[in-house]
């Protein structure tokens, strides 16, 4: 891509790859070819897909494009948001700065004042809108792709039994596996309920860290001490771009327990896979769900709730599958990544 042909800088400050990073690769995919895009940073890019540095994007935002328009800055971390202004206050860059905003606890001081200057703010959810000072100039949630994320041609209880785990039925989290994340809030929700029905296997898919480990272990003695070290499992991390859609096409409830949460993505995802869900009510399920038509909202941290939302999905999983259908219907309507791309582009355009 020729460099004058730009008019949407994205960044991408974080080594590390994270939820940031991967909403704003699907997302780009939908917009090459639609408008000049290119990619400050390049870190975990696919080769098709240009970057361009600090410095040269700071020689050529100096100038308009045709009909005076302004370039698009968007950024999602607070570190490219002060990326942007430098090029904007100090090398005079003729650029609009969009920040999409996830976070739903308080900001800190130097989030609000960042907020305070950039020229179009966006939430993803109602939960991000209400913690902002400020009213986002847009709502736009992040969407998922239906056709990775899909229903198994040959229906659950083939697709689950295609996965080589025990009971009739699998019960999910993909979460790294930590306190906050609910993990424990599952495990101690789900023994009552396996010790009397066992129709059920619970998979706990994500990474542990070393910091996290003496948690895990603690969990893995409680199982362990129940009896149900072969029905609960720690599957460790698994590769998002392949594992995960095929564990989603098997399972039939997929839980999500955070304390707090910035969005969410893997109740989309499994809300298109077919799933039934048990959220709590934090990032965006309580926008995305309704409760008893695509599964049960809980509060957090209340192992009571969550039991009794569990058992009464379980006690009747004949209708998991019923339920299923239905998120795969609310997905589609309107939460996917096609929406999410297409939403942004009238954005930037509507901004320059």
């Amino acid at each position: 891509m020729e460099n004058k042909s730009i008019e949407v800088i994205l960044g991408n400050s974080n080594r590390r790859f994270s939820g940031v990073t991967s909403t704003m690769l699907r997302v780009l995919e939908h917009h090459k070819g639609k408008i000049g895009i290119s990619v400050m940073g390049k870190h975990h890019l696919p080769e098709d897909v240009p970057s361009i540095s600090f410095w040269r994007c700071a020689k050529l935002c100096r100038s308009t494009l045709p009909n005076e328009k302004f370039r698009v800055f968007h950024a999602r971390r607070n570190n490219e948001v002060i990326q942007a202004l430098i090029l904007k206050k100090i090398f005079k860059a003729k650029i609009k700065i969009i920040f999409t905003s996830t976070a739903q606890r308080e900001h800190t001081w130097i989030t609000r004042w960042l907020i305070k200057r950039v020229d179009c703010l966006v939430a993803t959810c109602s939960g991000a809108a209400a913690v902002l000072k400020r009213k986002p100039d847009k709502m736009i949630p992040h969407g998922v792709d239906i056709n990775t994320y899909r229903l198994p041609n040959e229906g659950k209880k083939i697709a689950w039994e295609s996965l080589g785990y025990p009971g009739k039925y699998g019960i999910g989290i993909f979460a790294r596996v930590r306190q906050q994340k609910g993990i424990g809030i599952l495990v101690d929700a789900m023994i009552p309920i396996m010790k009397e029905d066992p129709s059920p296997t619970v998979l706990i898919a994500g990474e542990t860290t070393k910091s996290h480990e003496n948690f895990v272990a603690g969990l893995k003695a409680k199982i362990k001490s129940k009896g149900l070290e072969k029905r609960i499992l720690f599957i460790g991390k698994v590769h998002y771009a392949e594992e995960v859609p095929r564990l989603m096409r098997g399972l039939s409830i997929v839980t999500a327990l955070s304390t707090i949460e910035g969005f969410g993505l893997p109740i989309l995802e499994a809300m298109s896979s077919g799933c039934a869900v048990v959220a709590s009510r934090t990032g965006a399920w309580e926008d995305i769900i309704v409760p008893e038509e695509h599964g049960l909202l809980v509060p957090c941290n209340d192992v009571k709730a969550t039991q009794e939302a569990l058992k009464k999905l379980t006690s009747n999983s004949e209708s998991l599958e019923k339920i299923g259908l239905r998120g795969r219907d609310r997905i589609a309507e309107g939460f996917t990544i096609e929406n999410e791309a297409s939403s942004l582009l009238q954005l930037y355009k509507s901004v320059q």
